[in-house]
């Protein structure tokens, strides 16, 4: 089947001398996987390579067989240019730690388009903002609402988190974080990628990002904590 679609690059895998494989998130059936044939081997090498740097936005035509195997793409282009992500050291990092993250927890050949518009609309914002420390840290627990295991706020008022539950205690758990972790990831919770950015130092910030990825770690099947990881934890530092 034909089909027109944006979609956001997630991950893009050479495979032998010339071809990728190429996964996108799209926003009419969710994450689905492209075969690119000689893509180093033509004179616009480079122009279709850029098409697939981590989390670009575009807007594709495809021939989706749905049959479980490598799809097609008919025609590509950018939905749009990013004007800094590309050339700002730190916006360049978020970017390949967060499509790792996705890479790592979107798994359904499943259309949601609730979670692609996010997207979508997260990375535009930063694209155009300046002051963004924080804002991988608030992508991490805003898409947790659409993996079903957001924190439950009900019980706010307790001093202890309890990551295997996802619920606040007023005891600490055999998995539950201490007082203090606990503190950091209320701040976090309450964060907009507008909040201010010093809400954190950068011993603090790690500390939320650790305890972030364990939750993903015990809430989703087979995921890894990033490769990109200490580079993040570099430029932040």
């Amino acid at each position: 089947m034909l089909v027109k679609t944006k979609a956001i690059v997630i991950s893009a895998l050479k495979y032998q001398e010339k071809s990728l494989i190429v996964k996108c998130f799209t926003e009419s059936d969710g994450l689905k996987s492209y075969f690119v044939q000689s893509a180093y081997s033509n004179k616009k090498a480079n122009q279709k390579i850029a098409y697939f740097q981590p989390l670009n936005l575009l807007e594709i035509e495809a021939n989706h067989k749905n049959k479980g195997t490598l799809e097609h793409f008919k025609e590509i282009k950018l939905s749009h240019t990013y004007h800094s992500i590309n050339t700002d050291v730190v916006k360049s990092t978020i970017v390949l730690f967060l499509s790792e993250i996705l890479h790592h927890s979107i798994h359904e050949e499943e259309k949601n388009e609730d979670l692609f518009f996010f997207l979508q609309t997260a990375f535009l914002w930063l694209d155009t903002h300046d002051e963004v420390a924080n804002f991988h840290l608030i992508l991490m627990l805003e898409i947790t609402k659409f993996f079903g295991f957001y924190p439950d706020l009900s019980q706010l008022e307790f001093d202890y988190f309890d990551l295997n539950e996802g619920v606040f205690t007023p005891f600490q758990g055999i998995n539950g974080l201490s007082q203090h972790q606990t503190h950091l990831l209320k701040k976090a919770l309450h964060l907009k990628f507008d909040s201010d950015q010093k809400t954190f130092a950068g011993i603090e910030r790690q500390i939320v990002l650790k305890i972030l990825l364990d939750y993903y770690s015990i809430h989703l099947d087979g995921f890894k904590k990033p490769k990109s990881l200490e580079v993040l934890k570099e430029v932040f530092s």
